[in-house]
């Protein structure tokens, strides 16, 4: 899949308590179930882990 990284139309954060140690299978899981979005829409998803 090719990203455009400069210009995408959407920027999500993912701020808390996210398992970084997922794999990105599970991460899309995340995004996909939890929030209803789409990986295929030009959009970038961040994670943020708000551990210490």
């Amino acid at each position: 899949m090719l990203v455009n990284w400069h210009d995408p139309d959407h920027i999500y954060l993912f701020c808390g308590k996210t398992d970084l140690l997922k794999g990105i299978d599970d991460l899309a899981i995340v995004v996909t179930e939890n929030y209803g979005l789409e990986l295929y829409n030009n959009s970038l998803f961040l994670f943020f882990w708000g551990g210490t």
